[in-house]
């Protein structure tokens, strides 16, 4: 078998290669093009997590509210409705429909409305884990925080959720993993991220091989990163003897 690795030296126009690798004055190797994939991925990942994180937790929430029966159907038909419909169909919906029936969003990127689409996606998800967190505790800290006198948001800002975010940090791990590689389906409206570099340089280049496999490599690296930067954070927000045991939990 013959690898070239010298396929990303090359200059993606006129196919020769670069010293050094970089292209300079206007040029751009598939090095170049490769590492500005590598952003786009990384840029939709991380504002569609930020979008997922902040939408999931406010539905998490409203489906636990006890007096609040309207919010609870609502929080119930957010999670069905996002996780029971594929997400390269919600992809479209965003890039076809939604522009076409809601005016403000006329105009909007196709890198916007991937991240919107990605980040309900995922929020369905999340907020079936923050519920599941924040039901795992004991009922006695939701009586403790009235029993101070905090209202419902307070005594979930400051009782629950910090105590709820801990324990779902490893399922979190997942999800963060998986939104990177979810990113993917973003070639379909034309993203230029990762999937679409490989594809697009593999028929230009006809080395399928070198650069599937740098692609993968990238994919993986940026998954073990997430991976240690959430052990990370759970290793510093560890409650030192907190024991989560069943739905009514303990400690």
């Amino acid at each position: 078998m013959n690898w070239d690795w010298q396929v990303f030296c090359q200059d993606n126009i006129t196919q020769e290669v670069v010293a050094g690798c970089f292209g300079k004055g206007g040029d751009v190797t598939y090095l170049d093009w490769m590492l500005s994939a590598w952003g786009w991925t990384v840029s939709v990942s991380v504002l569609a997590l930020a979008l997922a994180l902040v939408a999931g937790s406010i539905i998490g929430v409203i489906r636990t509210l006890p007096d609040s029966p309207w919010l609870v159907r609502f929080g119930n038909a957010w999670v069905e409705l996002f996780r029971n419909i594929p997400l390269l169909v919600q992809i479209f919906l965003w890039y076809h429909v939604v522009p076409s029936v809601i005016p403000a969003f006329r105009g909007v990127s196709g890198f916007i409305l991937v991240v919107f689409a990605l980040g309900f996606f995922t929020s369905a998800r999340i907020a079936e884990q923050v519920r599941a967190g924040i039901q795992a505790l004991p009922r006695g800290q939701r009586y403790a925080g009235m029993a101070l006198g905090f209202t419902t948001w307070q005594y979930y800002r400051y009782v629950l959720l910090p105590m709820a975010y801990r324990i779902i940090i490893p399922p979190l791990t997942s999800e963060s993993m998986n939104i990177f590689k979810n990113s993917s389906v973003a070639f379909a409206v034309s993203i230029a991220e990762l999937t679409m570099f490989a594809m697009q340089a593999q028929e230009e280049t006809s080395r399928g091989i070198e650069i599937y496999l740098a692609v993968t490599g990238l994919y993986v690296f940026s998954a073990f990163m997430i991976n240690r930067i959430m052990a990370f954070i759970e290793k510093k927000t560890r409650i030192p003897g907190f024991i989560v045991s069943g739905a009514a939990g303990g400690h």
